[in-house]
């Protein structure tokens, strides 16, 4: 795998992790059988594309890039499908996450 498609798959797991999650919001403490087996389908296909992409990529990074991708995107889904706040200051911790993101992403080339 190019250094390319591991990234690919990195972000891939990150956004199938925050459809986890959301996943796992619906299935209700997996009192909703549909809902949990989604849940279940999702965990595996985020899982196998973070083992892909961690035959390529540093591991401190691509945790930290999938971490925030996971963090950042569940609060988005809470925002704006399940009403949570959108506070300044939880805007601004966010924010605070992705510009680490960045970063890491751009010392990792």
């Amino acid at each position: 795998m190019t250094t390319g498609w591991a990234w690919f798959a990195l972000i891939a797991s990150g956004i199938v992790d925050v459809a986890w999650a959301f996943s796992m919001k619906k299935a209700d403490g997996f009192r909703d059988l549909p809902w949990a087996l989604v849940s279940v389908a999702l965990l595996i296909v985020f899982v196998a594309l973070l083992i892909k992409a961690l035959e390529v990529l540093p591991l401190g990074t691509a945790y930290a890039v999938w971490t925030g991708i996971g963090a950042a995107g569940s609060v988005a889904v809470g925002i704006l499908i399940f009403g949570e706040p959108a506070s300044a200051g939880r805007l601004f911790w966010i924010a605070l996450v992705l510009a680490g993101i960045v970063g890491l992403k751009l010392q990792a080339g």
